[in-house]
């Protein structure tokens, strides 16, 4: 039974561990609902460019690893934003590359050449080239929580 005197709960709430990827995107969100929104509606293409900003890697080469041709990049650009798919691979690359550069404790330098070395954990595969599709992502990110927590890989 219910009294005029209630107790009330106090919670700890530790927040929300930041989505990997937003950080180097620049976006801000409340959680994965709010990403998926954004994702939907389309990047602006300064989300690619922070990417690219970010990797220090070639305009050429992200281009491929988000899988848009130059000439529709280049139209993207012009645009000013970038189609729902798009974006979609522009956050995975922006993912596998947050989690590697915390992996290497924030080196990007290191985490960059880790991603462009063949990996005896993806079997001799380059990490960037296999993270261009969602499965070969989500093993690279396994094969960096493998080394993060001393799996031999």
């Amino acid at each position: 039974m219910l009294t005029a005197k209630t107790r009330t709960l106090r919670l700890k709430v530790r927040p929300a561990k930041p989505i990997p990827g937003m950080r180097i995107l620049g976006l801000r969100a409340g959680g994965a609902g709010d990403i998926v929104r954004q994702v939907e509606a389309g990047f602006a293409f300064k989300r690619f460019q922070k990417l690219q900003k970010a990797t220090l890697l070639s305009r050429a080469t992200i281009a491929h690893l988000v899988a848009i041709p130059q000439r529709t990049l280049a139209r993207r650009e012009a645009e000013g934003r970038l189609t729902p798919e798009e974006s979609d691979r522009v956050l995975r690359a922006s993912r596998v590359f947050d989690l590697a550069v915390d992996l290497f404790e924030g080196n990007v330098d290191a985490a960059r050449k880790w991603l462009l070395s063949p990996q005896h954990g993806l079997g001799g595969a380059v990490p960037l080239e296999f993270a261009s599709t969602e499965v070969g992502a989500r093993e690279v990110e396994n094969l960096i929580g493998r080394l993060e927590h001393g799996v031999i890989a």
